[in-house]
């Protein structure tokens, strides 16, 4: 067996580390842009969230959201049967590696179900989103009125 100085122990411990790090799945970047709660009177028992998520990383799909403001939250599309529009739960929406996924008030969208409370204009809620991988990111977003909602840098998080 060959004798090992402890410089060359040490070099061969920096390159097993060196490619330990370089050889871990690199974590997805998701970000999330121009979002928004929909405020709405507060008599309402429901609510949407609207926002968009760009994937700076491997294909996923997102595939559930909670949030304490509502006792369920819900992946809804928006689908036209006989010129009569109606919407529909989703089990998630794929999210393109290096692509973005738009969730919006004419199509794909999270429902907030059973608020526990109305929510004000300029309120902020907290979304917990889950991918399919078991990867989770915590967002805010403000409430606004629709159409009237701001992209606003300070509501922009990384997975």
């Amino acid at each position: 067996m060959e004798c090992m100085t402890l410089k060359s122990i040490f070099k061969h411990m920096f390159n097993l580390g060196l490619i330990g790090l370089l050889s871990m799945p690199a974590m997805a970047e998701i970000i999330v842009k121009d979002g928004f709660v929909r405020a709405m009177p507060p008599s309402a028992p429901n609510t949407a969230a609207y926002f968009t998520l760009e994937n700076h990383g491997p294909a996923t799909e997102l595939v559930a959201v909670e949030s304490s403001i509502a006792k369920e939250a819900q992946l809804h599309t928006l689908l036209t049967e006989n010129d009569i529009v109606k919407m529909r739960q989703v089990e998630g929406f794929d999210l393109p590696s290096h692509g973005t996924l738009k969730l919006g008030e004419q199509g794909d969208h999270v429902m907030l179900l059973g608020l526990a409370s109305p929510l004000a204009e300029g309120n902020m809620v907290t979304l917990l989103l889950t991918f399919k991988d078991g990867q989770t990111l915590e967002i805010q977003l403000p409430v606004a009125k629709a159409g009237n909602a701001q992209a606003d840098e300070h509501h922009h998080h990384h997975h």
